[in-house]
């Protein structure tokens, strides 16, 4: 079979070139997920997600026939979560290095999910073809993100979930001096923040509407990381919450958005 090829940008793109590598791919969730706040990034994701497919996946006869695509899948976070809690589900990605992890957690877990290499900007299957697709970490990366959201509607029969860094949020000041950075010829993931307008047009524009919208931290993940304590980030955060930061600030943002 011809692997589809990626959109511009090419294999050179960093999004690309730097997830083509097995250390990367290996020391992917650790770098991530790791310690409690990236646990917690994680598990707030996951309900999330899970929340965003429960309307459906939980009516009768809906368990091993609801069908979720994950796009982007890295090393098959989102589409295990999917496939425990008893959809069937094919896992994408550009990177065979992500999905030799993604296959190797799936085998240890003992649970059935598919994945396949291939690009979010031309995926390969039906108009329709899922009930569910989810694309987390890609939208911040990729060389044309309206490209992606515009192919995982066109996939999607019911629901899309995605998440982006907000524009307007302390991410952005790191998203500009990574920016800078590789234009200095630095080896960085340069990647973008978005505003919740253009994501929410570009869903329009493809017929669906935007359901929910969460968004997790006023504070830098790595101001986090770095304390690494979960209560003061709950108790920091929900105090800046209380008086609206959140609300204008907050990021990563989560998106549900419905056909």
């Amino acid at each position: 079979m011809t692997e589809p090829k990626p959109a511009a940008g090419g294999g050179d793109h960093y999004s690309y070139a730097h997830y083509a590598n097995r250390d990367v791919a290996e020391g992917f969730d650790t770098l991530r997920f790791g310690g409690p706040i990236g646990l917690y990034l994680l598990e707030t994701q996951q309900r999330l997600l899970l929340d965003a497919a429960e309307p459906r996946l939980s009516q009768p006869g809906a368990r091993g026939s609801f069908a979720a695509l994950d796009v982007g899948t890295g090393t098959g976070r989102a589409a295990l979560a999917l496939a425990q809690a008893g959809a069937q589900v094919v896992g994408v990605d550009a990177s065979n290095e992500m999905l030799d992890v993604a296959r190797a957690r799936a085998t240890q877990l003992a649970v059935a999910a598919r994945f396949e290499h291939g690009d979010a900007h031309a995926l390969t299957f039906a108009d329709g073809a899922f009930d569910l697709a989810v694309s987390f970490r890609v939208l911040m990366h990729t060389p044309d993100w309206r490209r992606c959201i515009s192919e995982l509607c066109r996939v999607s029969r019911w629901r899309v979930v995605v998440d982006f860094p907000a524009l307007g949020s302390a991410a952005a000041l790191e998203s500009g001096a990574r920016r800078l950075r590789h234009a200095m010829g630095a080896k960085v993931e340069a990647y973008r923040v978005m505003s919740e307008r253009s994501v929410r047009d570009a869903f329009a524009a493809r017929g669906f509407r935007v359901v929910s919208t969460h968004r997790q931290f006023v504070l830098p993940i790595a101001l986090h990381k770095a304390v690494g304590s979960l209560g003061v980030t709950k108790g920091v955060e929900s105090a800046l919450a209380a008086i609206g930061l959140r609300r204008a600030f907050g990021s990563p943002v989560t998106m549900v958005a419905e056909r």
